[in-house]
């Protein structure tokens, strides 16, 4: 009898401290989601933006997946290429004016300015949507005067690839506008899982029916979906918008908004083309079936990054704040927090996709399992990427535009140069190495940049030097 009493105390003592427990992690998540501070709203943020990217990260996933099955290496790699350039040229095209929305709108709001507010937040729209255009007709227009000397499965792919480029600023743009209102569910939902899933449906119905599916039928699928989802989110801002800014006359500074712009401009085309042109220029040396096992390795290791770009969403307007209020205090604290806050998950998600990533690749089909060994090459410059955090954003975000514009510029003419001297002698691995080494080299010099420039820490190790 004393035994089971003694049991049955012990085990009231353990549900006791089990309710004690789950008490007090519920009161403290209550007091972080009530929590108003800037840090807590970043953090909150960070996650959110986190979440939706894992959320996308899978339905991308899987949709790519079942593309690479269902379209064969050869169809799958001409979709991949001609998206590849769509993605590139999409996101150069507004010339820097969709990602300055970080910049203008915390301190146009700031400075309670709302006659520049209105102004920013519709022309720029219009801005971006009349360069996108201007894209469209030139690569159009090109693509067309080229003719022959385009391999013929790539002709028709690409005029369908155009059909996305007026759009494509436009979804960049909005995205930055909700993200400078913490709105990280509108930023994100529409292009990163909303879209994605038409195209996951509107393939898998041709499948099922027997209907080809094909680059041309993937490349119209995904070009309409992004004119859809768009235009949604375009409705959907302006409602928000109603309720949070107060009607009034309109201001445009055009030349202002591109002056300010044009360096980031600069320091986004180094950044978009550093990440693409592996892809670009694998296409010189191999096949479409190389470059989709290529593409298959970078899709893999893809939610490595996403935290990188989970807390930068959430942490470049909180820059530009604290760097127009001159509050400098709380601006070294808090890169020192996105640094750690990008680091250590992402070091976490490397360690269980290399462990995974051989039969994770062999969902794709038949022969992707060759790129297994590229996963450890490129996960060391996505590492040194995050161990210094949204250092970049950083920089941009407090006028710092032509020194980052410089950093990337460096490392995209050192991935050039690997590429094109690597690419030849080692194939895919050759690739892999250029871009690791490239990122390397991104990485430094926005730490020393950084340190220089603005006496910050932006490192995952060590301790902050007096300033």
């Amino acid at each position: 009898m004393a035994l089971i009493g003694t049991e049955g105390a012990d085990g009231i003592a353990g549900r006791l401290t089990l309710a004690s427990l789950t008490a007090r992690i519920t009161a403290r998540t209550k007091a972080w989601l009530g929590d108003s501070s800037d840090r807590s709203i970043a953090q909150r943020v960070a996650g959110a933006a986190f979440l939706i990217r894992v959320v996308s990260a899978a339905i991308i996933y899987i949709t790519q997946v079942l593309l690479a099955r269902w379209m064969g290496r050869f169809e799958f790699g001409i979709y991949v290429y001609v998206w590849t350039w769509v993605g590139l040229i999409g996101a150069l095209a507004p010339l820097g004016i969709a990602y300055s929305a970080q910049r203008f709108i915390p301190e146009y709001r700031t400075g309670g300015d709302g006659e520049r507010l209105r102004g920013f937040l519709r022309g720029g729209r219009w801005l971006c949507f009349g360069l996108g255009a201007a894209a469209t007709a030139i690569v159009s227009l090109l693509v067309m005067l080229l003719g022959e000397r385009i391999a013929p499965h790539y002709y028709i792919p690409f005029l369908l690839g155009c059909v996305a480029l007026p759009i494509f600023p436009v979804s960049s743009a909005q995205d930055s506008m909700a993200r400078s209102f913490n709105w990280i569910d509108l930023a994100l939902i529409p292009g990163f899982i909303v879209q994605p899933v038409i195209i996951l449906a509107v393939m898998a119905s041709l499948h099922g029916s027997g209907h080809p599916t094909t680059a041309v039928t993937a490349l119209l699928t995904a070009s309409t979906g992004m004119w859809v989802v768009t235009l949604i989110q375009l409705a959907l801002l302006n409602r928000r918008l109603s309720e949070h800014v107060a009607r009034g006359p309109h201001r445009y500074e055009i030349a202002a908004w591109l002056k300010t712009a044009l360096p980031i401009f600069l320091v986004d085309s180094f950044f978009f083309l550093l990440t693409y042109i592996d892809i670009l220029v694998l296409q010189l040396f191999v096949g479409p079936a190389e470059v989709a096992t290529y593409y298959a390795v970078v899709k893999t290791l893809i939610i490595v990054n996403f935290i990188y770009f989970a807390v930068s969403a959430a942490s470049a307007h909180r820059f530009s704040e604290y760097y127009v209020g001159g509050e400098h205090g709380k601006l070294a604290a808090f890169i020192r927090d996105t640094v750690r806050w990008t680091f250590w998950p992402s070091l976490a998600v490397a360690i269980v996709l290399l462990a995974a990533g051989k039969p994770i690749l062999a969902l794709f089909g038949p022969g992707f399992t060759e790129g297994y060994p590229l996963m450890f090459v490129l996960a060391v410059g996505l590492l040194a990427r995050a161990a210094v955090g949204p250092a970049e954003r950083l920089l941009n975000m407090v006028g710092e535009q032509r020194a980052c514009a410089m950093v990337y510029a460096a490392a995209f003419a050192t991935n050039l140069v690997l590429c094109l001297v690597l690419i030849p002698r080692l194939g895919l691995m050759g690739a892999a190495s250029a871009t690791a080494t490239a990122v390397l080299v991104e990485s430094l010099l926005l730490f020393i940049v950084t340190r220089r420039r603005l006496g910050l820490h932006a490192f995952a190790f060590g301790r902050p030097a007096a300033t």
